[in-house]
Formats: C-alpha cells, sequence, structure tokens
C-alpha cells in the first residue's frame, strides 16, 4: 500500500527490523530518522502520512518533545513505539495527543492494526475538521445573526453579525444564557419577549416570533428584528441545544415606510387630480356644482353597505367623481339651456359618456374608471345607454352609480326644471327596480334614506 512512513528510532537493529517489517506488511520502505531534532527537521520536510515515534531518543529532543514541536506544525498521526509504559511516560504523552501506543515488542498484526486505525481515525478526524471549517466560514460569512446554545439555554457560538448586532464580543457571550445575553423586546409595548430557547427546548420545536420586535443591543440603539429558533436534535432523538437565527430587518423597514409614503403621496396626488378634474366639469356647467361629489357620496355609502372592500369602495368613489368628465366637451348654452332639450340636444348630451369614456381610457387607475363611466347610463333591462347593455353586462360600479347619479339628480334643481324632491326620485327607484336597476342595488339605496337615515349635504 502506497504510504509514506517514517520511523524514528535511535537503536539501528530496532530500526532496521521495524522497516523490514512494514515493508513485508506491503508498506513503502519507510523514512528514517535516529534522533527528536532529525524527526522533526524531516517530518517537516517530507510531511510523511504517519510516523512511528520511540520515546526515549538520543539527544535534546525526547519522542514526546519532538511529537510537540511536530504538531504544532503539522497535522500528522503519531503513534509510539516503546518499551516503558510507566505511568508518568503516559501522562506526558497523553498531552501530545498520539493516534496509538504501542509497547515493544509487538507482533506484526498489532503493528498493523494500530498504523490502519491511525490512518482511519486521521483521515475521519480530518474530514470533520474540513466539515466544521466549512460550516464556521459558512455562519462566519452569512449576513444574518446566528447563534447556538446548549441544552441549559446557553452560548456555545456567536458569528461577527450577531457579536454587531447586539454590540457585544463572543467572549463575553459564551457560556452566558441567551435570555441574559441577548434582549429582545416587543416593539409596541418595550416589553421583554419571553425565553425563546427555553420555548424551543421545552417543545422541542422551530419557533419564529410573530409579533413586531426589537433587539436592544449594550449601544442603546434598538433595531427591528425578525427572529426565528430551531432545536438541534441528536442521534437518539433527544434536544442538545437550539440554533437562532436572528435578521436585522432595518433596511427592509425602512424600504416598507418609504415605498408607504410614496404610496400616500401617491393616492394624494391621485385625490387631488381627480378634484381638479371634477371642478373643471363642473365650471362649465354650474347649475349642477357638486352633483359628481354628491353621487360619490351616496355611491360609496351604497358600497359600503353592500358590504364591499374599501379598496372598490375608492374606485367607485373615484368613478363617481368623474361620472360626467364627458360633459366637457358639451356646448355650453345645451348644458345651461333652461328649457327641454331637443331631441337633438339630448343626442348630443347623451355622448358624455362615450366622451368621458375616451378621456379616461388612458388614465392607469387601478380600478377599471373609464368602463364603470361609460356604463353609467346603461339601464339593467336594457333601455340605457350608449350601448344597451343588459344586467350581466354591467360593472357592479356602474349599477350602484347609476343608482346615485339618479336620485341626486332628480332630486336637485336643473336649467330646465325644479328640483322633483327625494321623495319622487326614491319612488322612481323602487318602481324600476329589477327592471331598470338592479334590485339588490336599489334595496339598498332605499335603505339608507329610509332606515339609515342618509342626507345629501
Amino acid at each position: 500500500m502506497s504510504l509514506k512512513l517514517m520511523v524514528v528510532e535511535d537503536e539501528p537493529v530496532v530500526s532496521l527490523d521495524i522497516k523490514k517489517r512494514l515493508q513485508l506488511l506491503g508498506y513503502d520502505e519507510p523514512l528514517q530518522a535516529t534522533s527528536g531534532e532529525e524527526a522533526v527537521a524531516k517530518a517537516l520536510a517530507e510531511q510523511p502520512a504517519l510516523i512511528l515515534m520511540d520515546i526515549i531518543l538520543d539527544g535534546e529532543l525526547d519522542g514526546i518533545e519532538a511529537t510537540r514541536r511536530i504538531r504544532e506544525k503539522l497535522n500528522i498521526p503519531i503513534i509510539y513505539l516503546t518499551a516503558y509504559a510507566d505511568e508518568e511516560t503516559l501522562q506526558r504523552a497523553k498531552i501530545t495527543e498520539p493516534f496509538g501506543y504501542i509497547i515493544k515488542p509487538f507482533e506484526d498484526r498489532e503493528l498493523q492494526t494500530c498504523i490502519e486505525m491511525a490512518i482511519y481515525k486521521h483521515n475521519t478526524e480530518k474530514r470533520l475538521q474540513e466539515n466544521e471549517r466549512w460550516l464556521a466560514t459558512t455562519l462566519k460569512s452569512i449576513g444574518d445573526a446566528v447563534l447556538t446554545t446548549d441544552n441549559q439555554g446557553k452560548i456555545r457560538f456567536i458569528n461577527p453579525v450577531a457579536e454587531e448586532l447586539i454590540h457585544s464580543c463572543s467572549d463575553s457571550c459564551l457560556g452566558r444564557r441567551f435570555h441574559d445575553a441577548v434582549r429582545i423586546i416587543r416593539e409596541d409595548t418595550g416589553e421583554p419577549v419571553g425565553d425563546v430557547v427555553d420555548q424551543v427546548l421545552k417543545e422541542e420545536r422551530s419557533i419564529r416570533l410573530q409579533e413586531p420586535a426589537l433587539l436592544s443591543g449594550s449601544d442603546g440603539i434598538r433595531r427591528p428584528v425578525d427572529v426565528s429558533a430551531s432545536a438541534i436534535h441528536g442521534d437518539n432523538g433527544e434536544v442538545l441545544g437550539v440554533v437562532l437565527v436572528i435578521r436585522d430587518i432595518t433596511e427592509s423597514k425602512n424600504a416598507e415606510e418609504a415605498l408607504r409614503k410614496s404610496l400616500s403621496d401617491l393616492r394624494r396626488t391621485l385625490e387631488e387630480t381627480v378634484t381638479a378634474l371634477a371642478m373643471t366639469t363642473e365650471k362649465r356647467d354650474p347649475y349642477t356644482s357638486g352633483h359628481q361629489q354628491r353621487v360619490a357620496k351616496l355611491a360609496s355609502a351604497m358600497a359600503r353597505e353592500m358590504g364591499l372592500d374599501e379598496e372598490l369602495v375608492e374606485g367607485i368613489r373615484v368613478s363617481a367623481l368623474l361620472h360626467d368628465i364627458g360633459k366637457i366637451y358639451i356646448p355650453a348654452e345645451i348644458l345651461s339651456k333652461p328649457a327641454t332639450l331637443t331631441s337633438m340636444e339630448m343626442g348630443i348630451m347623451k355622448t358624455h359618456s362615450e366622451v368621458g369614456y375616451d378621456i379616461l381610457k388612458r388614465v392607469s387607475f387601478p380600478w377599471p374608471v373609464a368602463d364603470i363611466v361609460l356604463q353609467h347610463h346603461e339601464r339593467v333591462d336594457g333601455s340605457g345607454y350608449p350601448n344597451g347593455l343588459r344586467d350581466a353586462e354591467i360593472l357592479l360600479e356602474a349599477k350602484i352609480i347609476m343608482v346615485a347619479d339618479v336620485v341626486e339628480a332628480m332630486s336637485s334643481h336643473r336649467p330646465y326644471r325644479a328640483a322633483l324632491g327625494l321623495s319622487q326620485a326614491l319612488e322612481e327607484i323602487t318602481r324600476f327596480k329589477d327592471s331598470r336597476y338592479d334590485g339588490e342595488v336599489a334595496d339598498i339605496c332605499l335603505s339608507l334614506f329610509n332606515e339609515k337615515g342618509f342626507r345629501f349635504e
């Protein structure tokens, strides 16, 4: 077997005997040294796979001291060969962590077994050490704080990110209970969070803090964190300890806040734009000033009464504020005519739904505002305009606004007539519900006025 061995023996006859035995056992011709000094020099130069070291050697360095010096520089398995087995020698030898200890004289089988076991043990330990280095390097280089504890909750490992996060060095943390060394508090109350490690040890399961938490470092800074902890199980299923991952979420919190502010600014800009558009329409039609705002108020109240979510309610409100924007293209003399419109003038007036659609269709609203505006004069029975849509073809938002529009229009003054009054408007809705108007929407509207006390300002 191709293994570079080295024999350190100051007795020439014994050294030759060991050399021949090794060759008979199938090993390559070994390197040889007769003193501790020579052994150290050859080991550093040749780096053999294993050293058979006599303890008693001529010179200043005996085998134990030579072994200590070699092990300081190289990770080489060393087996002691000696005729001395007294307690003092054994204790000195143990300190150097040898891979074997053979008492002279010895059998070939004993020598081979000891060599093979030493090589196997050394390779196994080498793989474990490499894995530990890989793991340690990984834990030290990842961006999250990582800590491990034993089954008593005492910290066994802390990576550099964790040291920086809690503003404390590993020396001051190792051996301390996690709950004492790391202070995690609730974001809302400032009260300490329960002992996460103790909970994992008791329940033997992974835990992630659900409530917003802050890590209070020794530097006095409180940082928002995400905390998760998992049990470390042994071969028999017993809990050996806990691994904790603490993520500093300051940046993500700041990003969320910036996004929230940006969204708020966008909503404010949208609101201001919608209001400006609505006012533009009413500036050309002062006789119906406030109509779109009142329709929006009633339509929003109806939508909430129907249990629609607030995002949809907002879409209905915005659409109601803009439902007559197409009137900006209607000649002012038609809008303010103090008499009944001719059929031709009414035909022009009816185009405002389509004009409104053309104005709004290119605006990227988060709701189908253009389609709602286009459909607000449709009727459930198909008698409306501009497309004569029927029940299921009409958006729910448009069904709500059409009812609110009719009630407000009939309740208010127009250039060509006095206000018909709320009672007549509600009578219209009652009479034609389930025909012109959606039955559920009509009932909600009637309930708001008759039972909930809704009134236009």
